[in-house]
């Protein structure tokens, strides 16, 4: 019962100090609780098993051909085959191809991400159902019914739940034709790889998958490869055996695998490759809340033994009327057990929302990261960590003795002993490095999303606005599909407020899976020093275009409705890519022609076609404009139409959406209308990440500085507590107020410079160890440290005023007769 009672008198004696325990306390749960939060996203996305049954048996497999920049250009059907047959280490092999489906017969009709499917796909993933079945071997073949797999995401958010669903009949549409097909199952809730789907259907969906230049082609890659492992192989083992059937197949296509393309093929666990995304930036974030979690309790450490010192006179006096030192000790721990608790308690109401928000954040790296909730085993980790710190802070204090008082009954007790003044300041350093370095790193992080932020695109996006019209087919003919569109195109420029409409192969910034496409092309009088053929991005667009854009034309003259098929073919060619194929000429009237190999199985003519014209460059992959190669072909010569309107508003872009849909759907019930939005909201959208990066770690800096100013305020304080008869003496003897100001102000930068040293040296140290392992992260600069010392001397200059100022108030004949 006396500890319970210690507890009592702990709470009143803090009761009177409440600064410092509301300071402690919330110090404590911002170290915890950023902790706690931190560690539940990390485990959830980098470190909780996957669904799959026998994970660490899964395998991804990846060819890439850095020689013309694919860092994963997956696998054609002939490559599958060749390196499928015969394998030993591997027992199966499991194929997934990304296709956007337009779904009817599910309510509204809408587009949606899908996959495509073969038969061993669901086993060698170690996958289940909950409702129906999976895809098996006997739905392949060209001649199987069509049968699809709901994800469970999709069936619980789409179809809420409904078990109905499974035999339903559904309407397939993509850019290569319509097929129906029967639901047959709802999968189990699994992370969506690699693509997040919302259907995964069989091959016969597809009618591109079935045709003879999916099935022959070996330059037409666009299918992803998943393995099993053979019982006792390891992930070395099949690596070795798959490099030596590659290679063997590189040799035997010396047409196709050219040596300077450089083909390789390499095989991660399916773990790992699912997190590669998010595994650098939660470890570093991780890295950063531990950092804050060093800061917080150097920080607690200080302000508590600052704290137990300035109560010598008190523990003396007590001492000498009788208190043992295990009393003594009681009540120093009561005390810090009170400290430590209730910070520990707030600890948990922070890392609650905190876990939302990162989780919000994290999920634009990881679909992991989805539906997070606290882990609370960090947070009771996090609490006996407070546990121990309270043990610890009441036991390493030095007591006064029974039997030598007198300093503390004297007053000179409040002078601060040598060890406990080197101790605080230790601490207060080790805040302060460990500051510099997240201020650093959000540095980093500001600049680069400065640098985002301020470069403008080449074109206009505030009132360019991008809606996706997927293609439907389904009972029309070829000639009937392009008339409709036309026709839409046609009635929506006639409508108020619409300056442009054109329409295009890709969103800028927003289609991924389209935008990366480039090809080989030989172009006439034009030669590469090595004698190769060149590259170029293909796009198709529709006359109309770069008036939509607000890009003029340089020379020549845009596509107009004679540039259809059976026509000369014509192109128009990017300002870069004229400049690198005839420097100091004219391009117009010059010839190019296709010939990559792939170009025969997607349907493109290898016709020589004759450059009509050279347009500013339009960089529509990348935030920050680098010169584009692009060669642009008329949207009626190739293809037909690919799903991509563009209107060009007068002024607000977003008040034509109803009446463009409603003319669309006047024409078609079926027709969806899709994702409308600006370019310039697409851009914000992909620079969201970027943005979320710097602000996640600039508040993690900005707390982390604020503690640390915080801890060093607190030295200086105590250190001018403990210095009044020194600061009395010498103001006796004609110190000047702001002599005694600038010994204080200078202590505090000295603290401050010690703690940006040692930054320095740490932080250049982990950049070098960094960058051996991660190839993908910003290397800070001289700007970041610069600026980071800046800010933290800044700092320290501001907290070190007020113990300043106090010092410079003191009276020299109070402070002598104190003594």
């Amino acid at each position: 019962m006396s500890f319970f009672r210690d507890l009592r008198m702990a709470v009143r004696s803090l009761a009177r100090v409440p600064a410092l325990w509301i300071t402690v306390a919330l110090t404590l749960a911002l170290g915890i609780g950023a902790n706690a939060a931190i560690f539940s996203v990390v485990r959830a996305v980098l470190l909780r098993p996957l669904a799959n049954r026998d994970e660490d048996q899964l395998l991804y497999l990846r060819q890439s051909a850095p020689g013309i920049g694919e860092a994963n250009a997956t696998f054609s059907v002939p490559e599958i085959q060749d390196i499928g047959s015969g394998l030993k280490s591997i027992k199966e092999l499991g194929t997934f191809s990304e296709v956007d489906f337009t779904i009817v017969g599910l309510g509204t009709p809408r587009e949606i991400p899908a996959g495509v499917v073969d038969g061993h796909y669901f086993e060698v993933m170690g996958l289940r159902p909950v409702l129906g079945r999976l895809l098996t071997p006997a739905d392949d073949g060209q001649n199987a019914a069509g049968a699809v797999v709901l994800t469970y995401h999709f069936w619980r958010a789409s179809l809420h739940s409904d078990p109905s669903v499974i035999g339903k009949t559904v309407r397939l549409e993509s850019l290569t034709g319509a097929r129906s097909a029967t639901v047959v199952g709802v999968l189990e809730p699994s992370v969506p790889y690699p693509v997040a789907t919302e259907i995964i259907a069989n091959v016969v969906t597809s009618p591109h998958h079935l045709s003879a230049t999916m099935v022959t082609g070996r330059e037409h890659r666009m299918t992803e490869v998943f393995a099993r492992l053979a019982p006792g192989a390891s992930v070395d083992n099949a690596r070795a055996e798959l490099r030596s059937v590659h290679s063997a197949m590189v040799a035997a296509h010396p047409e196709v695998y050219k040596p300077e393309d450089h083909f390789t093929i390499d095989v991660t666990r399916m773990h790992e490759q699912i997190n590669s995304r998010a595994n650098t930036i939660l470890w570093i974030l991780f890295a950063a809340s531990g950092l804050l979690f060093v800061i917080a309790s150097s920080n607690v450490a200080n302000l508590v033994l600052a704290r137990t010192v300035r109560r010598e006179p008190e523990l003396a006096i007590r001492s000498a009327l009788g208190a043992s030192t295990a009393v003594l000790r009681r009540s120093l721990l009561a005390e810090s057990l009170v400290l430590c608790g209730s910070g520990a308690l707030a600890a948990v109401a922070i890392a609650i929302p905190m876990v939302a928000v990162l989780g919000r954040y994290a999920s634009r790296f990881s679909v992991r990261a989805n539906d997070l909730t606290l882990d609370f085993s960090l947070v009771w980790f996090g609490i006996g960590l407070a546990l121990i710190a309270s043990v610890f802070l009441a036991f390493i204090p030095r007591l006064p003795s029974a039997n030598a008082p007198q300093g503390g009954l004297t007053g000179r007790g409040t002078r601060v002993a040598g060890g406990s003044s080197r101790r605080l300041r230790i601490f207060a350093v080790t805040q302060i490095a460990a500051s510099f370095l997240l201020l650093a790193g959000a540095c980093v992080l500001m600049k680069t999303l400065f640098v985002l932020e301020q470069t403008r695109p080449p074109f206009d996006s505030a009132n360019v606005l991008a809606l996706n019209l997927p293609l439907m087919s389904y009972g029309r003919t070829t000639q009937q599909v392009d008339e409709f569109y036309r026709e839409v195109q046609r009635r929506i420029s006639a409508l108020p407020g619409v300056e442009h409409v054109s329409s295009g192969f890709s969103a800028p910034w927003r289609d991924d899976q389209r935008l990366n496409l480039s090809f080989q092309f030989a172009a006439q009088g034009a030669r590469r020093a090595d004698g190769q053929d060149f590259r170029a991005k293909f796009r198709s667009v529709s006359p109309g275009f770069f008036d939509t854009f607000g890009l003029p034309i340089q020379e020549g003259r845009d596509f107009n409705d004679r540039d259809k098929d059976g026509s000369e073919r014509v192109v128009i060619i990017s300002q870069s890519l004229a400049k690198m194929l005839y420097p100091g000429q004219d391009a117009v009237n010059r010839k190019l022609w296709w010939t990559d190999g792939v170009m025969k199985f997607i349907g493109i003519s290898t016709e020589p076609r004759r450059i009509i014209a050279v347009v500013p460059d339009f960089d529509d992959e990348n935030i920050i404009p680098s010169p584009s190669m692009t060669i642009y072909e008329p949207i009626e010569q190739e293809q037909g139409w690919n799903g991509r309107l563009f209107v060009r508003a007068h002024q607000d872009a977003y008040a034509l959406v109803p009446a463009i849909s409603q003319t669309i759907h006047e024409m078609s019930a079926d027709q969806p209308v899709e994702r409308a939005s600006t370019l310039g909201d697409v851009r914000a959208e992909v620079l969201t990440p970027d943005r979320l990066n710097a602000i996640v770690f600039g508040g993690f800096a900005a707390v982390a500085l604020v503690i640390s100013v915080v801890g060093v305020a607190g030295v200086l304080a105590f250190a001018v507590s403990g210095r009044t008869r020194e600061f009395g003496i010498r103001m006796a003897l004609g110190a000047l107020p702001r002599k005694i100001l600038t010994i204080v102000l200078v202590e505090g930068v000295a603290m401050a410079g010690i703690g940006v040293g040692a930054g320095v040296v740490v932080g250049f140290a982990l950049s070098r160890v960094i960058a051996k392992y991660v190839t993908d992260i910003h290397q800070p600069g001289a700007l970041a440290f610069v600026a980071s010392a800046v800010v933290i001397l800044g700092a320290a200059v501001v907290a070190s005023a007020v113990p300043a100022a106090r010092a410079a108030r003191v009276n020299a004949v109070e402070a002598l007769r104190s003594e």
